[in-house]
């Protein structure tokens, strides 16, 4: 039986992760923590075989007076946090890290695309990969996800805001864009693998298949039994403005497919699927 630490007790990912492995109560014993305060420093790492450390700031605005708690808590805390795994004997630190350290709105990412992060969130996260990392050792093993948007039931962010504009709008536009995204069960069942396989590295999950927006929110739509038109008249409009929260929306930003493969199939629910279960409210 393996012995994991999920560092981040009431974050997204973190919940689900430990509702994930908790069907498997044979093979797995899962312990959350929150490093809200400093009492997480009194607790012994040595009885684990895993930390996943998913604790950190998102989905705030920046500011200029928020700037240095992104660095704080996404970069020093999960180095302390490493380093303190790493001093009393933990094999594997698993840390959950962002497509934001490319620093990119728009294009497909390979496995030469440059490390720019623009946002104190990307730079923050990809300063904490470079320390991380630099604790790897045969018996340290050190392994960094960098996941597009993910959703699932209960998730926040852009997801959740085109949830809701899927439900309200009668007209949207119809594009051909493509897009990266996970779905949490897919995101669970490859964090399962890696703590299984105690893989090192850098990972990039996603789903098997590239997202379109329109298609998207025409199937959350279905679902609600909302009717959308959609049309091309405000396409000639999107592409003359050059609008984060746009290309955010309708932009291509995807990973090269071929770096997301792994030597197991971790993409276990369909897109339909994942978009029904999201939706649902009355599915677990």
């Amino acid at each position: 039986m393996k012995k994991i630490l999920i560092t981040g007790k009431n974050s997204y990912v973190g919940r689900s992760l430990e509702k994930w492995l908790g069907e498997y109560p044979n093979r797995y014993l899962i312990d959350s923590i929150s490093l809200r305060n400093d009492s997480w420093k009194e607790k012994d790492f040595s009885e684990y075989d895993v930390v996943f450390h998913v604790a950190g700031i998102a989905h705030i605005k920046e500011t200029k007076e928020n700037a240095d708690l992104y660095y704080k808590v996404n970069r020093d805390l999960a180095y302390e946090v490493a380093q303190k795994a790493k001093v009393e004997g933990v094999k594997q630190f698993i840390f959950l890290s962002s497509m934001s350290v490319y620093g990119i709105e728009s294009g497909v990412i390979d496995k030469n695309s440059p490390l720019k992060p623009k946002s104190n969130y990307g730079k923050s996260k990809l300063q904490a990969e470079e320390l991380i990392t630099s604790l790897e050792e045969d018996f340290f093993k050190v392994a960094i996800l960098r996941p597009p948007m993910i959703y699932g039931k209960g998730c926040k962010g852009n997801y959740t805001r085109l949830s809701k504009l899927a439900q309200l709008t009668p007209l949207f536009p119809a594009v051909k864009n493509k897009r990266s995204m996970i779905y949490i069960d897919n995101l669970t069942e490859f964090i399962k693998l890696l703590i299984d396989n105690y893989s090192i590295g850098i990972f990039f999950p996603q789903n098997s298949n590239y997202v379109n927006t329109s298609e998207l929110v025409h199937e959350i739509s279905k679902i609600h039994g909302k009717k959308i038109v959609f049309t091309k008249l405000f396409n000639p409009l999107l592409r003359i403005f050059n609008i984060s929260i746009l290309n955010k929306v309708f932009g291509n930003l995807a990973y090269e497919k071929s770096m997301s493969l792994y030597k197991i199939n971790y993409n276990i629910e369909s897109f339909n699927n994942s978009i029904k279960y999201t939706e649902n409210l009355d599915n677990n």
